[in-house]
This record gives structure tokens, C-alpha cells and sequence, in this order.
């Protein structure tokens, strides 16, 4: 069976169909992967250069692409495949849809993500610097906290994404700061600012924002990172 010609606008896709052995045609510049072309980035892509691939299958995101975007690749004569992932336990159910239209048959990715853990724990998840910013719940990063057992101390808020200050942070009372390594490149040198909120531990921003082959290994990984997370001597003030 010939292989299908897809373009992928959506990182998380981009690694499952290159573990199915799908290789895209044509990736993002965010898709990290430089030996692949490249038409753009997931919130500037070059349309006329898709078009020109003449693909089987554009693959796109509601959470990463722009209804714009979408609605120009469509008016184009394209084919897309729209994701939209909210909660972890969206992810199985649109990979086995899409796999279904590749020809493709993956492996489950419910085994081992489908387990809910309880850490017990309440997490600030700063997720942009100037403005901070965080994250409400109906996102997947919320919803894959959730499963470990980890409250989002702004899960409640009316904006999907709110801005948010330290001062607000503090004051919902975490147990702890994950800082994510995107999509704001959050780091060791910025451990001093964030532990006057709560005790931080770095994570890799992929294993929190990025579902698909790689959800049941960063469900593991988290849980290992969070669980040996100390929480005594919250609130540090800065000296």
C-alpha cells in the first residue's frame, strides 16, 4: 500500500505519525525535526507551499493552528484531519480515527496512561513569564495533572489560559511550582523568582503538552518527577 503524503502543522502528531512510520511530507518549524521540510510555523504556515505539496492529508490542531489557517487549506481542495484534545482521555479515540485513515495500526496508547494516580499535591503551572500566565481546566495539561492526582490551583478560572501574577500564585496556596521547558523556556535561572511561590521542580514541557505515542511514558515520568518533590518550606521569601 502506498504511503499516504501527509503534512503535519501539530508537533504532538508529527512524533506519533513518525512512530507509526508515517513521515510527513512536510512539518512545522516547531516539529523538531530538521531533516524534514519545513512549510512554517503552527500559527504562520505557508499555505501556497502546502498546496503546492499536493498532499493526501493535512493534519491540524484546534489548540495549535488558526481556524484561518485551516479554512484556507480547506477552501484550497485539502483533505485536513482536525484534533482537538482537551483531556487525556481524548487522545486514544482521535488516534485510532486518524490511524484508521492512514491504514495504520498503532499501538494502544491507554495502557499505562489510564491509570489515576494521587499524589495529592496543588500545583502552580506557570506556563508564560511577562505576563505569567497559567492554565485553566479543559486543557490537556490540566487534565493530564489531573490523573496524577495534582489539583491546578487555577483549574477554576474562566480563561483558558489566564494571566496571573506570583502574588496569585501564593495566595492559592500550592504545594508546589511545575515549570515547564515550553512553552516559555523556563529554567533553573528562574528558580529563585518561582520558589518564593512554593518549592519548583523542572519538567520537560513535551511530556506535559505533548499527547500521543509519547502519554503513557510521560504520565510515568511526571508521576516519578512529582512524587519525590518535597513540599515543606513553601512560600521562601526572597533575601
Amino acid at each position: 500500500m502506498k504511503q499516504p503524503r501527509v503534512v503535519s502543522l501539530v508537533p504532538s502528531a508529527t512524533e506519533t505519525l513518525i512512530a507509526w512510520g508515517v513521515v510527513p511530507i512536510a512539518v512545522t518549524r516547531f516539529c523538531e525535526q530538521p531533516r524534514l521540510p519545513m512549510v512554517g510555523g503552527t500559527k504562520d504556515p505557508d499555505i501556497d507551499a502546502i498546496v503546492g505539496l499536493e498532499p493526501d492529508l493535512v493534519v491540524v490542531c484546534v489548540e495549535e493552528n488558526r481556524l484561518e489557517d485551516a479554512h484556507a487549506l480547506h477552501s484550497a481542495g485539502l483533505e485536513l484531519f482536525v484534533f482537538d484534545i482537551d483531556r487525556v482521555d481524548d487522545v486514544e479515540p482521535q488516534l485510532a480515527t486518524l490511524a484508521e485513515r492512514l491504514g495504520v495500526e498503532p499501538a494502544p496508547v491507554a495502557h499505562g496512561s489510564d491509570e489515576v494516580f494521587e499524589l495529592d499535591r496543588r500545583a502552580f503551572v506557570p506556563i508564560w513569564r511577562r505576563p505569567w500566565m497559567s492554565m485553566a481546566a479543559g486543557t490537556y495539561g490540566s487534565s493530564l495533572l489531573s490523573r496524577l492526582g495534582v489539583a491546578n490551583v487555577f483549574a477554576d478560572r474562566t480563561d483558558r489560559y489566564p494571566e496571573v501574577t506570583l502574588d496569585h500564585a501564593r495566595a492559592s496556596g500550592p504545594d508546589l511550582v511545575i515549570a515547564p521547558s515550553e512553552p516559555y523556556p523556563f529554567s533553573e535561572r528562574h528558580q529563585r523568582e518561582l520558589q518564593t511561590v512554593a518549592p519548583v521542580v523542572f519538567v520537560d514541557g513535551k511530556d506535559l503538552f505533548w499527547w500521543g505515542v509519547r502519554t503513557p511514558a510521560a504520565v510515568e515520568r511526571l508521576r516519578d518527577q512529582l512524587l519525590h518533590v518535597p513540599t515543606e518550606n513553601r512560600n521562601i521569601p526572597n533575601s
